[in-house]
């Protein structure tokens, strides 16, 4: 467990960099949502949800990153993007089955930062009941 405590801050620097790649949505919206899910829309209100959704996702990305350098925030900073991750997967799953293989890179690297970070979350909890 001393090992995923040393070194999850590097899991975290590198899901953060990737997760934080989606800000381009907030400039490239239809470009965005072509390379995640194979898509195209063509309103207003879509441009808007889409670059809004970038933005958010993009920051959970810059928090991740900002977890992985301090170590006291680190905790929450990783269960907000895992949680956050967690609930993109199952509304793919429930929702847009149409887009699981288009988004199969992203679903595999998130739920990959899940397991590792309930490893994590786990790890911690024995360190500080110990």
């Amino acid at each position: 467990m001393d090992f995923i405590l040393r070194n999850f801050k590097w899991l975290m620097l590198l899901s953060g960099v990737l997760t934080s790649t989606m800000l381009y949505g907030l400039f490239a919206p239809q470009a965005a949502l072509q390379s995640m899910f194979g898509s195209s829309f063509d309103g207003e209100l879509e441009s808007l949800i889409i670059r809004s959704w970038s933005a958010l996702v993009g920051l959970i990305g810059l928090m991740l990153i900002y977890g992985a350098f301090n170590e006291k925030h680190r905790v929450f900073a990783a269960t907000v993007a895992a949680i956050s991750k967690l609930i993109f997967v199952v509304l793919l799953f429930i929702y847009g089955q149409s887009f699981l293989q288009k988004a199969a890179p992203a679903i595999g690297m998130d739920l990959m930062v899940v397991a590792c970070t309930l490893v994590f979350l786990i790890a911690v909890k024995g360190k500080s009941s110990a």
